[in-house]
């Protein structure tokens, strides 16, 4: 009763034992209040130890012999049970001096022998629970087990020789002595191996709990890092989505303003057109602003939900031709309904490719094609600009600007290809393909072009 009440202060064991688990994890120290209570079980078996010596006097009941002196008895007793107190914090050291005085208290025939016994099975399960050196652990245990048993072996042959081996009233089939020693083994063989057991099965308990721990911190860690990386994602698709929305009204605006400037003072009539087309254009990208950031409170709310498309892409072209640009844009294939974030993707492409033409190429036509292919849809815009060498547009591998990172990223995200580069018959060329489920549509030749601009 004592070694299981002992026991259910440690953690309690899961599953099936693992027999000295070889990790690098070592058993961190017993917390303060388990050291309480060790502090406890240790005065309180020493307690218990000598009333149990008062009582074997009171009765006159000596099993081993005749006991020494009074003080020798409370000693023995004191020693072999108050080490408990430290049977945590220093198992080995306190599980060694326990055997010992066990074996020196039988020696000098103390009478003490239930407490005792108790305090040996809890240090020896104590050892194996939260013995630090795995290895020290299990020789120590395993060594004072048979040192145990060669003192039973010891002491059954004194028995033997002694006149006191004679059994009054005996009457089974087996001889008293064999009856005797076989009793007496096979009870502290399940001693022995139960505290044994039991030791590793809590240890084993610990290893477990805070292999769960582990876990449970790299799960929270994860969770924060994919916490941080939504929160950067969503920083990256509001910068994109500023970009994409005031980028091609202020390029626009920057033209206009500028051709003002130089015609203020020799025509004001087309002065004042410029500065209507800048204003119009502050006013669209005011609406689109105050739109999208709408977009952007509902947390639920996509990209698709902006309500752009390639069906609208006609509306990118007013300001390219406010800046003196000659736009043709046209439709090949039979369209099809396209999913809207595909459709968005698209129309961004355009948007940036057509606002990169006005900021950079110093072009004098821009050339915008949408191609409804079989599986596929492909977005196309050229012009006939001469890129400086500095431009955004001409760095390797398209990183030199916001735009072109935000062109490959939309692309990227419906698994489409897109090709960024100087035409070998000069000017630029953009094209983005994205693939769609098969609707039957094929591409039409020039037959089937369907022109929905002319050159200003």
């Amino acid at each position: 009763m004592k070694a299981a009440s002992a026991g259910q202060d440690e953690a309690a064991p899961t599953g099936a034992p693992r027999a000295e688990p070889a990790c690098p994890w070592v058993r961190p120290g017993p917390t303060p209040q388990q050291r309480r209570r060790d502090l406890y079980l240790g005065l309180s078996m020493a307690a218990l130890g000598l009333l149990g010596v008062v009582l074997a006097n009171s009765m006159g009941s000596f099993p081993l012999g005749d006991p020494p002196a009074w003080p020798e008895q409370l000693g023995w007793t004191v020693a072999g049970s108050l080490p408990l107190i430290w049977r945590r914090s220093h198992p080995e050291l306190s599980t060694s001096v326990i055997a010992a005085v066990f074996i020196a208290a039988q020696v000098r025939h103390n009478p003490d022998v239930f407490v005792a016994s108790a305090s040996l099975f809890v240090a020896v399960y104590t050892l194996g629970a939260w013995g630090r050196d795995r290895r020290l652990s299990a020789r120590l245990r395993i060594g004072i087990i048979v040192a145990m048993f060669t003192w039973l072996v010891i002491a059954a042959g004194l028995s033997i020789a002694s006149a006191e081996s004679s059994f009054p009233g005996a009457a089974g089939p087996i001889s008293p002595l064999v009856a005797a020693a076989i009793t007496t083994v096979l009870f502290n063989l399940a001693f022995f191996l139960i505290a044994y057991l039991l030791g590793n099965r809590t240890w084993t308990s610990a290893l477990r709990q805070h292999e769960l721990e582990v876990q449970a911190e790299e799960l929270r860690r994860s969770r924060a890092e994919n916490a941080e990386r939504a929160v950067t994602r969503e920083r990256v698709r509001i910068a994109r989505e500023l970009h994409d929305v005031v980028a091609h009204h202020v390029s626009v605006m920057g033209v206009q303003a500028s051709a003002s400037r130089r015609v203020m003072d020799k025509d004001p009539a087309k002065a004042k057109l410029a500065l209507a087309a800048v204003e119009q254009s502050a006013r669209t990208a005011v609406d689109e602003l105050r739109r999208m950031l709408g977009v952007l409170r509902d947390a639920g709310a996509g990209d698709a939900a902006l309500g752009y498309g390639l069906d609208q892409v006609d509306s990118l072209f007013q300001g390219a031709r406010d800046a003196g640009l000659a736009v043709e844009y046209s439709v090949h294939g039979t369209p099809v309904p396209l999913p809207e974030s595909i459709s968005l993707a698209g129309y961004r492409v355009v948007q940036e490719a057509v606002t990169n033409t006005i900021k950079h190429a110093r072009a004098n036509a821009v050339d915008v094609r949408i191609r409804y292919l079989r599986r596929e849809v492909e977005v196309e815009v050229t012009d006939d600009g001469r890129t400086a060498p500095a431009s955004p547009r001409t760095r390797p591998g398209g990183g030199g600007g916001l735009g072109l990172i935000g062109m490959r990223e939309r692309v990227a995200a419906h698994d489409g290809s897109l090709e960024v580069g100087a035409r070998t018959d000069g000017g630029f060329r953009v094209r983005a393909r994205f693939p769609i489920a098969e609707a039957g549509a094929t591409e039409a030749g020039i037959g089937g072009l369907r022109r929905a601009g002319e050159g200003a």
